[in-house]
């Protein structure tokens, strides 16, 4: 086993101290006050103040959003004649949730029964010269129904394959012009609640008021109005950087829609059903939100990693000085010395002299 003279060779026993040593290096000193300033400033400036790392945050809070379109339009159309729109006819799906789709365009097919009929052209594989190239029971992805085996007339200009589904079907042509323009005067009532649970505190977008008319009348605007959440539909298309009439036209060109039908019972016993297929501008209400307050655990984190960078910003000059510098092995061995405590012996007669002060030791017969 090895012995403790040993052990004290390898250093393995040594204690090392601190030592600080006044260097007149100008071009380290002038780094070092460089970067502790930057960590100064970056734990000052952007940690403390701009992050705000002196806070506890709750970043998830609970939210809730209620919405209300209001307003009416008029259309006149071949097939329904003049109609009236309102909530229940341009708002899909149901109000009062954070996503709505506002129509601006439609497309109706009235009274279709269930029968036989012939396909539209614009359906591939549907048109036809004989009834061979219309399989019974063939049916794709894009059809309207079960083909049935028969080619029959359309119009005057086209055969199509005879199918068993709605009847008569969709036509393919949509109105050029959104037939619901008016619907960017619209006016939509947006009230969100935001709960910070980590905090038990509540937010809310509206205006606290005992004026039960106010929300009828005002409308939002940002600087006579900020804390009405009543808005018109044309200034929020704008204020997202667009013109309402343009982005109808474009996600209707883009076949932005869905379909929809009211089902009813004829008469003489039969289903029937009107078909309408929407264009329109479908709307996402997000709502984010933070709070924060101060605590002690953050600050003490934040100054804590600032101090740790002021350390890591000395140890690098240390090395600058001892491995990098043109003098480093000056600093070295300025920095670093052996210090060994002088032997005692057990004669104290063989005590070297030399221990007393020098006019101590004058005086000695």
């Amino acid at each position: 086993m090895g012995s403790p003279g040993a052990l004290a060779g390898w250093g393995l026993l040594d204690y090392k101290t601190e030592k600080y040593v006044m260097t007149r290096n100008w071009r380290v000193g002038v780094l070092q006050r460089l970067l502790q300033l930057g960590v100064v400033v970056y734990v000052v400036g952007w940690a403390l103040i701009v992050k705000k790392g002196y806070q506890e945050q709750d970043l998830d809070p609970q939210i809730s959003v209620i919405t209300k379109l209001k307003g009416v339009s008029v259309t006149q159309i071949k097939e329904l004649g003049t109609r009236l729109w309102d909530v229940a006819d341009f708002v899909k799906p149901a109000q009062g949730e954070n996503v709505f789709f506002l129509v601006t365009n439609f497309l109706v097919t009235p009274e279709q029964v269930q029968g036989r009929c012939p396909e539209h052209p614009s359906i591939p594989l549907a048109n036809c010269w004989a009834h061979e190239d219309c399989p019974e029971g063939e049916t794709g992805t894009h059809s309207h129904g079960i083909k049935t085996g028969q080619c029959v007339v359309f119009n005057g200009t086209h055969r199509t394959c005879e199918i068993r589904g709605w009847c008569p079907v969709e036509s393919s042509t949509v109105p050029v012009k959104p037939l619901l323009l008016q619907a960017k005067n619209f006016t939509l009532f947006i009230k969100n609640t935001v709960t910070f649970s980590k905090f038990n505190f509540s937010k809310s977008n509206a205006l606290e008021t005992w004026d039960n008319t106010y929300f009828k009348w005002c409308r939002y605007d940002p600087l006579s109005s900020p804390f009405c959440p009543v808005f018109r539909i044309g200034d929020l298309v704008a204020a997202a950087g667009g013109d309402f009439e343009d982005l109808a036209l474009l996600l209707q060109e883009r076949s932005y829609n869905f379909r929809t039908a009211t089902h009813w019972w004829e008469a003489s016993g039969v289903e029937a059903r009107s078909l309408l297929k929407l264009y329109g501008i479908r709307f996402d209400i997000l709502v984010t939100g933070r709070a924060g307050k101060f605590g002690i655990i953050p600050t003490t984190i934040t100054l804590g990693t600032g101090a740790a960078w002021l350390g890591v910003i000395t140890f690098f000059c240390d090395l600058l000085l001892l491995y990098v510098d043109g003098e480093s092995h000056f600093y070295w061995t300025t920095k670093y010395e052996e210090a060994k405590a002088p032997k005692v012996t057990s004669n104290p007669e063989q005590t070297e002299p030399a221990s007393a002060p020098p006019h101590l030791a004058a005086q000695v017969p």
